[in-house]
């Protein structure tokens, strides 16, 4: 399976203004491939080299591979606007935001990431040292640092790609490492249920209860303090603002690595497998409150369900996903279905036989007896197949991401996970 391990490097001046030139040029490059694509109406590879290639290497001065991998980059924006398009990630035919994306060109950032492969591109794992091709000639000894979880990866599985980003300052290599699966275990004895929740991010049938109210604590102590710096407008505001932007997104995605390395590896530990609910369009399917609507919207369970289908692949865990129907409402213990039995957010009485159990917890355990079920009934794991490299960055944000398909992402190696 393909696993992306994001290295930082740790460039000399002279060695940063090598690189800045190099993506500038690419992306420059790659933009106004983009508009001789869209001028001539060709979007495959070997049709745009035809129009483009000479053009890029003599304006830009680039070489031949990072010519070929500006094309390939513009090509492949394309052929994610497409998918996007056709899953109706970017509205109806017609819209305004539709409109929008298709009646201009695909523009570059200027720091987008440009992807190397290993003509232009050299690693020295045991001096952390790597050489890059720039605009400037070949740039050797720019260090970087990983931690030691990393290191051993790149060392053993590293293959393909690696792609050039700056952000916030910080130049990053994300290379793509090729990891083996372990063997999935067809007969496990039985499932982890995981309840996904706004107060209780993940509730899991042993009775576990993972990131609830303090860390709702922080999100919201967070979007009070964005809200007041927009407010107020202000450069010191705005450079406040810029500092923090991706805080959040931070914690989130440091969380929901944490909980999934939790859950994966009780699930195999004790042997069993993992139930998920499907939560496949639960923003559009729930009506809430407008106080309500960021709260709920503000969280990456889709993230979090992806982490734990890469993590449960590559330590061959079963995953099987399940209608959350009435799962709150259903007696884990007699099976009677009452809206009432939701007596509180946390907690459930049956109006039947009498259950009193943690509401989460309850739920958890509906979600297991439904993956036990549909094991029994021959079901086979439902966590996803990687899917191809994600495109290219570009100014847009509709080009990030290949389709509304439900598929896991490739996963993301740092330290500890």
């Amino acid at each position: 399976m393909k696993l992306v391990v994001q290295v930082r490097l740790l460039p000399t001046p002279v060695q940063a203004a090598a690189l800045e030139a190099t993506l500038r040029a690419c992306n420059e490059a790659a933009t106004w491939a983009s508009g001789v694509a869209f001028e001539k109406g060709v979007k495959s590879n070997f049709a745009m080299r035809e129009h483009t290639y000479r053009q890029i290497k003599a304006r830009w001065g680039l070489g031949a591979q990072a010519a070929q991998h500006v094309i390939k980059k513009t090509c492949d924006a394309y052929a994610t606007l497409k998918a996007n398009l056709k899953a109706g990630n970017l509205g109806r035919p017609g819209s305004k935001r539709y409109r929008r994306a298709v009646e201009k060109p695909v523009a570059f950032r200027p720091e987008g990431a440009q992807p190397y492969d290993d003509r232009m591109l050299s690693w020295q794992i045991d001096r952390r040292r790597i050489s890059i091709w720039t605009t400037a000639g070949r740039v050797k000894d720019v260090a970087f640092t990983a931690s030691p979880e990393q290191m051993a990866t790149l060392a053993l599985y590293r293959k393909g790609e690696s792609d050039l980003l700056r952000r916030d300052g910080m130049w990053f290599l994300n290379a793509t490492c090729d990891v083996p699966e372990a063997p999935l275990n067809t007969a496990p004895v039985d499932f982890l249920g995981v309840d996904l929740g706004i107060v209780n991010i993940a509730t899991t049938s042993d009775g576990q209860i993972m990131a609830g109210r303090e860390l709702n604590r922080v999100r919201t102590r967070e979007r009070t303090l964005r809200t007041k710096l927009q407010k107020k407008n202000t450069p010191s505001a705005k450079r406040r603002l810029k500092r923090r932007r991706r805080k959040e997104a931070r914690r989130a995605r440091d969380i929901n690595h944490k909980i999934a390395k939790h859950v994966v590896a009780e699930a195999e530990r004790t042997g069993r497998g993992i139930a998920l609910e499907d939560l496949t369009g639960i923003r559009e399917r729930v009506r809430l409150a407008k106080p309500q609507r960021a709260t709920h919207s503000s969280w990456a369970f889709a993230q979090l369900e992806q982490f734990i289908a890469y993590k449960a692949r590559k330590a061959g865990v079963p995953v099987v996903h399940v209608d959350p129907a009435y799962t709150s409402r259903t007696c884990a213990e007699c099976g009677h279905i009452d809206r009432v039995n939701r007596v509180s957010q946390a907690w459930f009485a049956c109006r039947n036989c009498g259950f009193v159990d943690h509401a989460d917890r309850n739920s958890s355990r509906n979600i297991r007896a439904r993956a036990q079920e549909l094991w029994r009934r021959g079901a086979q794991s439902t966590a996803p197949d990687p899917p191809p490299e994600p495109k290219r960055g570009t100014g847009r944000k509709h080009s990030t991401t290949a389709s509304g398909a439900r598929c896991a992402s490739p996963g993301t190696l740092a330290p500890g996970r």
